[in-house]
């Protein structure tokens, strides 16, 4: 096989190469290949750039088609007229950065508004706050003293947070290896009170010793370990607290809040169907809703019910019926849908007599 001698000039300096011809023949394939590839990425690269661009050109297109910065024919004027309803709004946002632990946020807007906190209700948020940092911070100590401190209380709510302070407590000393072992050992002492509820989850705990030399997270307990019960306890004490202290565990602030982004496009829709139908009088601003909007379950509130054929809540004169087939509904859509003495369930084929209909009590 012959040689083909390449020279190669680079400054004032010159190298020869010299390949076969075979060599050559290996280096233009993988050059060809090498070209071909990058060829490839680079129409790649362009088609996902084309699709990118397609997606995000259609982003303003959709805002201007979904959002209406016009909603003030969904909302009543005077709302916010009266003194007294602004200084419940004042309260609620007060309250709601209390809740939030901005403290000195709060106290300005208590200033610039006129609105005066009494320190009873400004007491609680305070306390929470500083237990939940606590816990947020793995220190356990003041959250532990509160539960002491509140124990008839929490067992009047049948809680268990005391319990599960403790049993967190016990975990971080299992943490420490084998040198915390004694101080486990005098720490479960305190389970006592609770041996009788919570015995199975005792005996995991003190069973968990055998292996303290070897390492609990190399033994069959290492799920004792796992790192999410911190923020189980955060929201156990959050939840077991507010109940105490007779708070909802979320803001009333935030809760209206995300209500209202559910309901907000319902309203704007069917404002748009008013409009169009040009229906006068459908619309008001009394304290309810032309229609009905289903918030979801994590919404409700309040044991009323509301007739699933003529959409009312139901009242003394006009109560829930239960039907045999197990059906409830109102004791008006019983009589409207009774014929010939005999009444056919909406949701079902079942025939039966409307005096079989028996009242049901919320």
């Amino acid at each position: 096989m012959g040689l083909i001698t390449i020279e190669i000039c680079k400054g004032q300096s010159t190298r020869v190469y010299a390949f076969k011809n075979a060599d050559l023949s290996v280096l233009s394939q993988t050059m060809a290949q090498c070209c071909k590839n990058i060829k490839e990425t680079v129409q790649l690269l362009a088609s996902r750039h084309k699709d990118i661009h397609g997606s995000v050109s259609k982003v303003g297109k959709a805002i201007d088609r979904n959002f209406d910065a016009e909603v003030s024919a969904v909302v009543a004027e005077t709302v916010w007229d009266s003194p007294e309803r602004q200084k419940y709004l004042s309260e609620t946002i007060v309250e709601h950065l209390y809740r939030q632990g901005m403290l000195s946020v709060a106290e300005d807007l208590c200033q610039e508004s006129g609105v005066v906190i009494d320190m009873s209700m400004k007491q609680p948020f305070l306390e929470l706050n500083r237990i939940l940092e606590a816990l947020r911070m793995q220190d356990l100590r003041p959250a532990l003293e509160w539960a002491v401190t509140n124990r008839q209380r929490l067992l009047d709510l049948n809680s268990t947070l005391e319990f599960k302070l403790h049993r967190l407590y016990f975990i971080s000393l299992l943490n420490g290896g084998i040198t915390n072992q004694l101080e486990a050992l005098q720490y479960a002492r305190h389970f006592q009170p609770f041996a009788s509820q919570h015995q199975r989850d005792i005996q995991i705990l003190m069973g968990s010793l055998v292996y303290l030399r070897h390492g609990i997270e190399n033994s069959p307990y290492r799920s004792l370990l796992e790192t999410n019960q911190w923020a189980d306890i955060c929201n156990s004490f959050t939840r077991d607290a507010c109940a105490l202290l007779g708070l909802s565990v979320e803001s009333p602030l935030s809760v209206s809040f995300a209500s209202g982004c559910m309901a907000l496009p319902v309203l704007m829709n069917i404002k748009q169907v008013i409009e169009q139908r040009q229906c006068s009088g459908v619309w008001t601003h009394k304290d309810e809703l032309p229609i009905e909007i289903d918030l979801g379950k994590k919404c409700w509130y309040h044991s009323v019910f509301a007739c699933p054929i003529l959409r009312q809540q139901t009242s003394e004169s006009n109560p829930p019926m239960k039907l045999i087939c197990g059906h409830v509904i109102s004791r008006d859509a019983l009589n409207k849908l009774t014929n010939a003495g005999k009444l056919k369930c909406p949701y079902c084929p079942m025939e039966q007599n409307p005096s079989d209909a028996k009242q049901i009590f919320f």
